[in-house]
């Protein structure tokens, strides 16, 4: 499927690496099909990673995969609302939550109370509101980040 995008470009994605959002995302339920888009000039591995409209070329989202800013992040989801996208094994299945990137990168936030589950499996996928009121909608995504670094040694 080729699409048109504002920040990439045209890219082909092959028709098996579509992610199929059948209930679409908070605020744009209109748009189901998406893609997730890597840096790949990038030498080293980006934890930034782009969730793509195929549908409207102007809706990129920065995503993140928690455990890169939260090492213990553990959502809780009904049961009911996995059968939604094919009741997937722990290990079948993707998490990833949005970014907001302001111009000053320390105000970065990650929605951690709105994740995005990916089915890897059959690639159905649905964004949720989790029961964790420990997990904050602003949860300063930059603080962490540097945390993990330095523990990491980095």
């Amino acid at each position: 499927m080729v699409a048109e995008t504002k920040f990439f470009g045209t890219i082909d994605i092959e028709e098996d690496k579509i992610i199929n959002f059948p209930m679409g995302i908070i605020g744009f339920e209109n748009l189901k099909k998406f893609a997730l888009i890597y840096d790949s000039d990038r030498e080293e591995k980006s934890k930034i990673s782009w969730l793509q409209s195929m549908e409207e070329p102007l809706m990129a989202l920065p995503i993140v995969n928690p455990i890169d800013i939260m090492d213990d992040y553990a959502p809780v989801i009904e049961d009911e609302l996995m059968k939604l996208i094919g009741d997937p094994a722990d290990a079948d299945i993707l998490i990833f939550v949005s970014l907001s990137i302001p111009s000053d990168i320390t105000e970065m936030t990650a929605n951690l109370k709105a994740p995005f589950i990916i089915n890897t499996i059959d690639r159905q996928a649905m964004q949720v509101i989790v029961e964790n009121e420990e997990y904050k909608i602003k949860f300063n995504a930059y603080e962490a980040i540097e945390k993990m670094k330095e523990k990491a040694g980095e």
